[in-house]
């Protein structure tokens, strides 16, 4: 494989904005519209500018908090994160960081990116917090590419992309594959399923297969995701025979945290495969009969000391 060019720097001071003209110009309808709404929501417009690399218009506003919450779709909240950032913003008496917000129903605003900032400050007491409020509604579905507060892990992606899923699924029956950027990627959807079903299931043992295997659909949103909840008991059926086989592996004495792991490079079909990977279907359908067929009386103690890969996630 020939080695990935660098993508070329852009020059310095080359693209967008200069900073004098970042609050030029009379800003358009939307922008000027939304401005109105939050003073009538109770909140203040502090700025109406340009970003100074799209130049789209957007606006620095204080909204008051009770108003703001997080998208519906959006991951559970880390009370972990939420008390160090609590600490933090307590102890510097400021609050530097502006959320990100659009504007929904009824006055409400929803942040794709901020919700661990807005519980620390709702839990501080304060009566209002500073958004960068944007135009375009449709940002709150950009939330994987836009949440930089705290990296996710497998099991929040995947939650987070199914539920944004079924809330676009209520509203629009534009096909799945049209949402690429907000889901990132197809895999994600089948194990938001697996997620939602079990809470404890081991995802990252069967994502690298999914990544290969499992693509965006054509289908309209709502009929994608009855395909989707398809696909998520099949790899929820491989779970259960792979589950067997590790039990099998126990009985003989064999304890690893890497058990799970161990079991799924065994039974995985790509392993050695060149080319195009097979359809989902065909492979998920060859995974589930060798776990079935499974023989740990086989396997050498040597084997699985080899073992490497993702621990165990349901591991206590």
């Amino acid at each position: 494989m020939p080695p990935r060019k660098r993508k070329k720097a852009a020059e310095t001071a080359s693209r967008g904005l200069a900073a004098g003209e970042v609050a030029d110009g009379e800003p358009p309808a939307a922008a000027a519209g939304l401005a109105r709404s939050i003073e009538e929501d109770g909140g203040t417009a502090l700025s109406v500018f340009r970003d100074p690399l799209g130049g789209h218009w957007q606006i620095l506003a204080a909204l008051p908090i009770d108003r703001v919450e997080p998208t519906p779709f959006q991951r559970d909240l880390s009370e972990a994160h939420v008390k160090r950032l609590g600490g933090v913003l307590e102890a510097l008496g400021r609050f530097l960081d502006p959320i990100i917000a659009v504007r929904a129903a009824e006055g409400r605003y929803w942040t794709p990116n901020g919700n661990h900032r807005l519980s620390a400050m709702k839990r501080l007491g304060a009566k209002s917090v500073i958004a960068l409020v944007l135009p375009e509604a449709e940002v709150a579905y950009k939330i994987l590419a836009l949440n930089t507060e705290k990296a996710h892990n497998l099991r929040e992606k995947s939650l987070e992309v199914i539920r944004m899923a079924r809330d676009l699924a209520e509203r629009d029956d534009a096909p799945e594959l049209r949402y690429a950027l907000e889901f990132e990627e197809p895999a994600l959807l089948t194990l938001g399923i697996c997620y939602e079903k079990n809470g404890r299931f081991a995802g990252g043992a069967y994502h690298p297969v999914l990544k290969r295997v499992d693509r965006f659909l054509p289908e309209p949103l709502p009929r994608a995701l009855a395909t989707r909840e398809g696909r998520a008991a099949r790899v929820l059926e491989l779970e259960g025979a792979v589950s067997e086989a590790m039990e099998g592996l126990k009985r003989r004495g064999f304890q690893s945290p890497y058990l799970r792991a161990f079991v799924v490079a065994r039974i995985n079909p790509l392993r050695f495969h060149k080319g195009e990977a097979p359809s989902f279907d065909a492979t998920f359908e060859k995974m589930i009969s060798a776990a079935r067929k499974f023989k740990p009386e086989s396997i050498k103690a040597e084997q699985v000391a080899r073992a490497a890969g993702p621990p165990d996630e349901t591991a206590a």
